[in-house]
């Protein structure tokens, strides 16, 4: 059998040896019970050495007699798709991109299959490398083909598509199924999430559910690379190759490069900074075209990340790094970023909305303020001025009410939770608030009423972390705006009970953390993906703050709980408990439900 005119990679004989009949003599023999060369041939097709040659005859003859490919046939097709045809040469592609669309055309009963066949080809095969019968190496391959290989791939989904328009709703469940383990390598996790992310240029209508996808599992990779855990890794790096920093500066610390310097030394970390970084490089793809940036396609994708938002991170408590996929889009503009202060605000607000996702969203806003530079003055006391009108509302409302009043966190949860967000952000924002006038700014800090809060009988400063009353007593102290410390004492010295439970719960003492509160956006620990977030990072000051505690305030102040906030971490007390059921479906009174004014209302929030 003689193939003219092609030049094969593997430069096979022009002439190939095959036992049995013709594929269409085959299935005649089947047909009438006869399966011999039906087995004969699903062998040879398996042969793992098979060439060029015999693949583009085989494909030639099945889109033959496609019509008798029923699904009696299923694993005689089963064998043709797993034929070797990425990474062939031209020819061999070019009749495997036909036979896959005759087959979705004439058997879309087939559909799934061939699309599972495609995914299976979005991560690197690996090698096995075996010496006197043991496996030794299960290493990736790194082969300069991959980018052309993923290609063809592409290029099959495409075609597969624009014979079967309906393939998008067949597709999420097989990339589900496909997505590699958390465990395997960063190349493999990295090669499919590129993929992935490119299906959604030529498949928008699927965006927003392969944006959960990944999320998701990146989600899984964050809360199992704790802060903590990530940190001692890195020291314990640095202990063991104190001498590797010294030629730092002779190395490319691009983020697309990996290199001793960048490289994240505990193992989920470093699969999670490559797949943020590939992510984000996917956020700046969209929204900048030929660098220029692209309004409506940024709009878009920013509703996607915003669904996925509400539905995977924010109830996620204690993610570290995911999150800043929002924090960098909403970077790119000032409307992005109000247009995300505001939805915070609106859940804030929502007294129908689970007391704990409340809670969050306030931690959200609080630590969005205060980190991003590119919120600038303005937004931030737009956001203060909101904040602190509802406060006051609240306030009213339990000083008009009969009941007595203590810190029940299950009852009064996103009150406290918005308290500790005015806090947090006016002590890293209030020089801002005071640089541009200091008269002004000091009046209009004065405007805010803080000594009404601090002083109400919700009494705000025993539930919020003593890290953040501290500093935040530190800064209204020298300003003189409000007197923090003797309600600080007070509390140290009465043992308020902390109630975590309407139903009756017992009072948390030893709790230094009863809000369950975390700041999303602590300091970013990855190291190739922080390079992109680092320019838009607000790091804390500790000039201003050696500035703010005088002596005889410093020895006030709770050492341990202060060295935890300038590190960005989040104390936890021994023995905390989580938030309980009733707490879920807990509403604040009902005149705290008074309809307060949107941030879109109060400024420029709209986008």
């Amino acid at each position: 059998m003689e193939v003219e005119g092609r030049d094969f990679l593997n430069t096979p004989p022009m002439k190939t040896v095959r036992f049995g009949g013709s594929v269409a003599e085959t299935m005649e023999k089947l047909r009438k019970g006869d399966n011999s060369n039906y087995e004969l041939l699903k062998h040879q097709l398996a042969d793992p050495d098979i060439k060029d040659a015999q693949i583009i005859n085989w494909l030639q003859e099945f889109r033959g007699c496609m019509t008798q490919l029923t699904k009696d046939h299923e694993q005689l097709i089963y064998t043709v798709l797993r034929l070797p045809w990425v990474g062939r040469s031209p020819d061999v592609v070019d009749e495997f991109m036909a036979f896959l669309s005759n087959l979705v055309s004439a058997q879309t009963v087939y559909l799934c299959a061939c699309l599972k066949m495609v995914v299976s080809h979005f991560t690197p095969k690996r090698v096995n490398i075996c010496e006197g019968g043991v496996d030794i190496s299960d290493s990736e391959d790194e082969d300069d083909n991959l980018p052309r290989n993923f290609d063809q791939c592409h290029q099959a989904l495409q075609l597969i598509i624009r014979y079967v328009p309906s393939t998008s709703r067949f597709l999420m469940p097989i990339l589900h199924d496909g997505f590699p383990f958390i465990q395997k390598s960063s190349r493999t996790l990295e090669c499919y999430v590129h993929n992935l992310l490119r299906l959604t240029v030529y498949i928008p209508s699927i965006r927003r559910d392969v944006l959960e996808l990944i999320i998701g599992r990146l989600l899984k990779l964050d809360v199992s690379a704790s802060r903590t855990d990530i940190e001692e890794a890195e020291d314990d790096v640095s202990q063991k190759h104190p001498e590797e920093g010294l030629f730092d500066m002779d190395e490319d610390l691009s983020a697309d490069q990996p290199t001793r310097a960048n490289v994240m030394a505990h193992p989920e970390a470093e699969r999670l900074d490559t797949l943020m970084a590939v992510l984000m490089a996917y956020i700046r793809d969209v929204c900048c075209v030929d660098g220029s940036f692209h309004a409506e396609r940024t709009k878009e994708l920013y509703k996607d990340l915003l669904s996925v938002f509400d539905k995977l991170i924010l109830p996620t408590h204690a993610s570290c790094h995911v999150q800043y996929t929002l924090f960098y889009l909403c970077s790119f503009k000032l409307a992005l970023a109000e247009a995300f202060l505001d939805h915070l605000w609106k859940i804030l607000r929502n007294p129908s909305q689970p007391a704990i996702l409340r809670q969050a969203a306030a931690g959200y806003l609080g630590s969005f303020l205060a980190r991003a530079k590119f919120v600038p003055v303005l937004t931030v006391r737009a956001c203060l001025d909101l904040l602190l009108t509802w406060i006051h509302r609240y306030i009213d409302s339990q000083d008009n009410s009969c009941k007595q009043v203590c810190c029940d966190i299950s009852l009064h949860g996103p009150f406290y939770a918005a308290c500790q967000a005015v806090f947090y952000t006016l002590i890293f924002r209030h020089r801002a608030i005071l640089e541009a006038n200091m008269k002004k700014g000091l009046e209009y800090l004065q405007s805010l009423n803080l000594e009404r809060v601090v002083m109400c009988q919700l009494n705000p400063l025993k539930v919020c972390l003593p890290s953040v009353t501290n500093m935040f007593a530190a800064v209204t102290r020298k300003y003189q705006v409000v007197f923090c410390y003797t309600i600080i004492e007070k509390n140290n010295r009465q043992v308020l009970p902390v109630v975590r439970s309407s139903a009756g719960g017992d009072g948390v003492t030893t709790n230094t953390n009863p809000l369950d509160s975390f700041f999303p956006f602590d300091p970013y620990l990855l190291k190739r993906s922080g390079q992109l977030i680092e320019p838009l990072y607000q790091v804390w000051d500790e000039l201003a703050e050696t500035d703010l505690l005088p002596a005889k305030v410093a020895q006030q102040v709770l050492k341990e709980d202060e060295d935890d906030f300038l590190s960005g971490e989040t104390p936890h007390g021994e023995g905390m408990l989580g938030m309980t059921p009733s707490s879920y479906g807990s509403n604040i009174c009902s005149p705290s439900s008074v309809d307060s004014p949107s941030m879109a209302h109060h400024g420029a929030f709209k986008f």
